[in-house]
């Protein structure tokens, strides 16, 4: 069990989920039920996951929380691409919103494999 604020993994997918809320205030009104909340809510996961995993007492369910957070960080970006597509991002909030699921993406992927990579016997 350790503390999940002081993984720079969550802090980065914390602050890309403010980052998500920010802009998605301004989607059209219609989406607030569809595509705002959509977008929301799988962002808000990545974040709400590692933090669940943190609290476990096992590495390998802590594994599995932050694979479950790698899933939610793929439906983000493809909700990225179609608040994109619809004109509801501009191409700039787009290119920065995306870099930063990627690098939230990559850190994952990192501390899935160390997670999950057998520990020495000492």
């Amino acid at each position: 069990m350790q503390n999940f604020k002081d993984l720079k993994v969550w802090d980065k997918a914390h602050q890309l989920t403010l980052s998500v809320y920010k802009i998605s205030a301004r989607f059209p009104k219609e989406e607030i039920y569809s595509l705002t909340n959509q977008l929301r809510r799988a962002a808000a996961s990545i974040p709400a996951n590692i933090a669940e995993g943190c609290g476990k007492n096992s590495q390998a369910d802590l594994a599995n929380f932050l694979n479950i957070s790698l899933g939610s960080a793929n439906e983000t970006e493809y909700f990225l691409i179609l608040s994109k597509d619809l004109d509801y991002l501009t191409e700039d909030e787009f290119t920065i919103l995306s870099n930063s699921i990627n690098e939230v993406k990559a850190m994952l992927i990192n501390l899935i494999s160390r997670v999950r990579a057998p520990k020495p016997i000492t």
